[in-house]
């Protein structure tokens, strides 16, 4: 537990120290000519190939579904999920707990319950955090349960 936090902290800190380089780069040539730092952000970058999915018509009591959502960490970083929402309880998320490294792929399992879930068509959302420069992502599932 203590080296993760120690590696989300390195993490942070050289978001930051990237950011504040950025910036400081940039700021005479803003005043300038108006111009942005010149080069990409450094840093994590998530990248989800595929961020939706259809599990079709489901049986409410047909078992739980399983989906696995592939990414790649397309930065300069080591790329750290910190949590996974879910917007219901009938879906479940494990993530890798420790970092992915620059170029590497990890997997996001989702677990669908349908039984936690009422009948009918259904569009939920989760949403990934982490340390990317890109932010806060999401994945859409949908599909349509059926008594």
């Amino acid at each position: 537990m203590k080296q993760l936090i120690r590696s989300m902290l390195v993490c942070l800190f050289a978001v930051g120290a990237g950011m504040a380089a950025c910036r400081a780069q940039s700021a005479p040539q803003q005043q300038e000519s108006g111009a942005s730092c010149a080069s990409p952000e450094k840093g994590a970058r998530l990248v989800l190939p595929v961020n939706t999915y259809n599990f079709g018509s489901v049986p409410r009591k047909g078992g739980n579904l399983e989906k696995e959502f592939v990414f790649r960490n397309e930065g300069t970083a080591p790329l750290v999920i910190v949590r996974v929402l879910t917007s219901c309880s009938c879906f479940k998320a494990t993530f890798p707990k420790r970092p992915v490294a620059p170029g590497d792929e990890g997997v996001i399992r989702i677990i669908y319950e349908p039984l936690k879930s009422e009948p009918g068509t259904f569009n939920k959302v989760l949403q990934i955090y982490s340390n990317s420069v890109t932010g806060r992502e999401l994945l859409t599932v949908q599909g349509n349960s059926v008594e």
